[in-house]
């Protein structure tokens, strides 16, 4: 337990549910502002647990299926398409987290969704987080069935208990698994394909060359949109590098150039290591499709057993992959659970009022994540991806948008982000109306509603509309739902000299915790302050301070 802890009180016996939110979320502050006081990391450190999370095996299976059905061209320049999309919407979000050290949930109330609208999208990124939970532990039950003879069953379950131990703690504890790892699986998931490219060129020529099945060789359309929007359901992974990024310290004179360096690589930079494994996924594929076929080339295990094949004895072939299968699954699921359980406890406690603890949540999110992993989610994988992309790529679009637009092109959003109980309408129309008709039109365009001619352009639609309504909806509106109220009743400004969040501290009369300026506000009915995840547990209302003019 954290000395912060330790010294916890509470005058209210009545209210145990929000003593243990307290004590559980100054572990590593989840479900709120990011204090300076535990910000202690420096830009680099931060950059690098962020960039640990994206060591998924996923964009190989994902950068695989799409070369083989539609061919290297069509692969490349779909891989290409969806990474320029996903660095530009996630550019803005990242900058956000960082220098306001709020998560994205926090941001996407304050940018069109309001106080309880943005539990439609809390719930969307939950939904990210098992999907590809159960995608990495169906890739890592292959690898220990291929490497240990596990059936796929037992390996499922492997795969899912093996990660509760290690996110029990939070950012601590997984800042150090992700320091610690990160150069172990670069140099598995590099050196075979170096070895590959440098003793056999031919891997190269046959990778270009290769059509797909059923395909010209020819760059088409609608091949090209098909593959993006399978690519484009990643665009929600900006959640977890925003996860870390909310822990980057103030932004000061003397750090601003590792600062933006460190935002822009571990915030919108996570997609150009991942549209490099994508397309490592469609160069393994090819090379090892006239040995296994179709069916398996698109398994990571396989692919990069036919890698270690060519360059050293076939004894170390297999415990080299499932290594690399194993750390690989290890780093990125343990945020997925860690993420994952943030999103259901957000919500859960904004719609309730309720508490139950994140580790129930973390359960939630593992029980959901093995049950696809038992139904062979792997099979229809790009089915599911490409559904899912269509709401993630209308919820992503619509927040970076009310950010660069509203925000600051047309000043009709609040310049600074807002996210504390009675300073935000329940419901913000921007965000909620855009989200809405952006993600049924497409979703209905992705199941043929339509028309076939049509169903390849569903992520263009969602992309599009969400980029256009959320505008027009911020004109038709004036701006008026952004906030309930302007002045939350504490003199102190929210932001220093720098324009980072202020560090002055006020005690909570309610869980009697300090907490620093931007996670208060004053109390209607005390002469005092109460935090903002006592607002949130505040079932009658009694805290929260009544609308403005």
């Amino acid at each position: 337990m954290s000395t912060t802890e330790s010294r916890l009180t509470t005058t209210d016996p009545a209210k145990p549910g929000r003593d243990q939110a307290v004590r559980e979320t100054l572990e590593d502050y989840t479900l709120r502002f990011a204090p300076r006081s535990y910000r202690r990391w420096s830009p680099m450190v931060v950059a690098t647990t962020a960039l640990g999370g994206i060591a998924y095996m996923a964009d190989f299976s994902i950068g695989a299926g799409i070369g083989l059905a539609h061919g290297t061209g069509n692969a490349l320049v779909a891989i290409a398409v969806a990474a320029v999309v996903i660095f530009v919407t996630g550019f803005p979000l990242a900058y956000y987290a960082a220098r306001y050290n709020i998560d994205l949930d926090l941001i996407t109330r304050g940018s069109g969704f309001g106080y309880y609208g943005s539990v439609l999208t809390s719930v969307i990124f939950a939904s990210f987080t098992f999907i590809f939970f159960a995608l990495e532990g169906s890739i890592m039950a292959q690898g220990l069935r291929l490497g240990l003879g596990l059936p796929l069953w037992l390996g499922y379950a492997v795969s899912t208990l093996m990660v509760i131990p290690l996110v029990i703690y939070g950012m601590k504890a997984l800042s150090k698994l992700q320091v610690w790892t990160t150069p172990i699986w670069l140099l598995l998931m590099v050196a075979p394909l170096v070895y590959l490219v440098a003793t056999d060129p031919g891997t190269v020529d046959r990778f270009l060359a290769y059509a797909g099945t059923g395909g010209d060789g020819g760059v088409n359309t609608a091949s090209v949109l098909l593959g993006a929007g399978v690519c484009l359901s990643l665009i929600a992974q900006i959640g977890e590098q925003i996860d870390y990024l909310r822990f980057m310290p103030p932004r000061t004179g003397a750090n601003k150039r590792g600062w933006w360096t460190a935002v822009i690589m571990a915030g919108p930079g996570w997609v150009v290591l991942g549209a490099l494994k994508q397309a490592i996924g469609v160069f393994l594929a090819v090379y090892i499709l006239t040995r296994v076929g179709p069916a398996t080339a698109t398994e990571p295990i396989q692919q990069f057993k036919g890698a270690f094949d060519a360059m050293m004895p076939s004894w170390l072939v297999l415990p080299l992959a499932v290594a690399l299968v194993v750390i690989s699954q290890i780093k990125i699921n343990v945020t997925n659970a860690y993420s994952g359980s943030l999103a259901w406890t957000n919500s859960f406690t904004r719609v309730t009022g309720r508490y139950p603890g994140r580790m129930v949540f973390v359960l939630v999110n593992l029980g959901i994540a093995l049950t696809l992993m038992e139904a062979d989610m792997f099979s229809f994988l790009n089915g599911i991806l490409g559904f899912y992309s269509n709401c993630a790529i209308a919820w992503v679009v619509t927040v970076a948008t009310d950010i660069m637009i509203n925000k600051y092109l047309l000043k009709l959003s609040p310049h600074a982000p807002e996210f504390r109980r009675g300073m935000l309408h329940a419901v913000n129309p921007v965000g909620v109306v855009a989200f809405v008709a952006a993600s049924g039109l497409s979703i209905a365009m992705y199941f043929h509603v339509l028309g076939d001619t049509l169903q390849p352009y569903s992520p263009v639609a969602a992309a599009v509309l969400a980029f256009v309504l959320t505008p027009l909806m911020a004109i038709v509106t004036r701006g008026r739902y952004y906030l309930r109220r302007t002045d939350d009743g504490i003199a102190e400004p929210l932001f220093d000299a720098d324009g980072n969040p202020s560090a002055v501290t006020y005690d909570c009369h309610v869980c009697h915790q300090s907490y620093e300026r931007p996670d208060v506000t004053a109390c209607r009915t005390h002469d005092a302050v109460v935090c903002s995840l006592c607002l949130s547990t505040d079932k009658v209302g009694d805290h929260i301070l009544p609308a403005g003019a």
